[in-house]
């Protein structure tokens, strides 16, 4: 006789599939080959890099690129974009100060930062220090990739260029650090004397840094004093760095979406309600506890506050005390305990809507507190397929007086459609969700999903 399948047997056989938190299956339907055409293009994550000359840029971005070793990130350095000089400059190359803004070519720079922003290559130029000149016939070629590094002394003095990055950093470096390493790096890599790297030091280096590179520093999104040294602050920034990259495509569109940061337990309990052949007990056990996993974002609705301990004082939070829950009937009602369990006392109310179809907004049953306009709501609905009967119940919830930005819908599953169409007509609302699956399929039911929810739950299904 077969031994009977545990919860457990079930996760260890289909935990393995395609499907997770924010990752697309690479089977695509018809549907949802159509739906990605819409989608915006993926965007790469850009990280600018500035600082003193010799203030570790390069070896701060040496030890990002090491730490991301699990995704694509590309180099490009703004020494690379230096005009060639002319034949006069060349005569008196001892007075041309390259460390100016005209010096470079901001404009190529700017171009190359756009295409690989767009998923294009492109060929970055080779620049001879010693020659002084562009190669001719040899380029480099940088392919588009999942974080795009732009280092140089000036990448946060031109504005245009500032704005293409995600996140800009300044590697803050003692001056005579910085004046050793350069003279140690341009008498061994560049063929040059010390006499003529102190005279450039002074008369065209120090006051370029006072006057261009230093005011850029206000610009800086993070400071790293002594550069590579500084490995708590880079292993901090790769941190943030791999989040944002984890991040589901259409979270980096719509920043009022959010996704439940996926975990093992998390993609278990996914596995256990999404198979058709679990019991009952089981699909409502581990739906509830994934349930009371989504209202622990209520961090959203919260502010600082300060309470005395002893003779100290503790920086803490305080949750809005104006909450309110409003299920969308049937499958709405699932959440209600969960959102009991985790604030006690919370008023409820309902709203019911006729579905024909995907063309179903009739509205049958409202039942909503009477103060509901002061209150912050969270509108429960475990699945957000098309987004038509949330959008019905948003305006309604509007109509009565909430603001937009007070309203967090609260879901299991969404699909890439339903966030589409909710957070494009209301931008201030907040979705907070624990997975986005591939798309609908052409009866606008999630796929790959889990059939119908409140059927299964409340147990009138087949």
């Amino acid at each position: 006789m077969p031994k009977e399948k545990t919860s457990i047997d079930y996760v260890m056989e289909k935990a393995s599939g395609p499907h997770f938190s924010g990752l697309r299956s690479p089977t695509a339907t018809a549907t949802s080959t159509a739906f990605s055409d819409a989608n915006a293009p993926r965007q790469p994550f850009v990280i600018g890099v500035s600082g003193g000359t010799a203030s570790g840029k390069t070896t701060v971005c040496d030890m990002i690129i090491q730490q991301l070793h699990d995704h694509r990130v590309v180099l490009v350095n703004q020494d690379s974009f230096y005009r060639g000089l002319t034949t006069e400059e060349l005569k008196r190359v001892h007075e041309y100060n390259f460390d100016h803004p005209d010096a470079f070519d901001t404009e190529q720079l700017l171009d190359c930062i756009e295409k690989l922003k767009d998923g294009q290559s492109v060929q970055v130029p080779i620049y001879d220090f010693k020659r002084h000149q562009r190669s001719s016939n040899s380029f480099r070629q940088v392919n588009a990739s999942d974080v795009i590094i732009l280092e140089g002394i000036l990448v946060f003095h031109d504005q245009c260029v500032r704005n293409l990055m995600n996140m800009k950093i300044f590697v803050d470096t003692d001056a005579d650090v910085r004046l050793a390493r350069r003279i140690r790096r341009d008498t061994v890599e560049r063929g040059r004397d010390v006499s003529s790297v102190l005279e450039q030091y002074a008369k065209f280096v120090k006051p370029a840094f006072d006057g261009f590179v230093l005011p850029s520093k206000k610009y800086a999104d993070v400071i790293i004093p002594r550069g590579g040294e500084n490995h708590v602050a880079i292993d901090l920034i790769v941190q943030h760095l791999r989040t944002k990259l984890g991040q589901h495509d259409l979270c980096k569109i719509y920043p009022n979406a959010y996704v439940i940061q996926s975990t093992f337990k998390i993609r278990g309990m996914h596995t256990l309600i999404r198979d058709q052949e679990i019991s009952k007990h089981d699909f409502v056990f581990y739906s509830d506890r994934l349930i009371r996993l989504v209202p622990s974002v209520l961090y959203i609705v919260h502010k600082t506050c300060f309470v005395s301990v002893k003779s100290s004082v503790y920086t803490g939070v305080d949750f809005c005390k104006k909450l309110c829950g409003v299920s969308i009937v049937r499958s709405g009602e699932s959440m209600e305990n969960a959102l009991r369990a985790c604030c006690k006392g919370i008023k409820i109310g309902k709203i019911l809507i006729h579905r024909d179809g995907d063309n179903g907004k009739h509205l049958i049953y409202e039942k909503l507190p009477k103060d509901i306009s002061e209150r912050h709501v969270l509108l429960l609905d475990p699945v957000l397929a098309t987004g038509n009967s949330a959008n019905h119940a948003i305006e309604l919830l509007i109509q009565k007086g909430v603001p937009e930005s007070h309203i967090i819908f609260l879901n299991l599953i969404s699909a890439p459609e339903g966030i589409h169409c909710v957070c494009k007509r209301f931008p201030s609302l907040k979705i907070v969700t624990s997975e986005i699956d591939v798309a609908l399929n052409g009866e606008f039911r999630v796929i790959p999903g889990m059939v119908e929810f409140g059927d299964r739950y409340f147990g009138t299904d087949d």
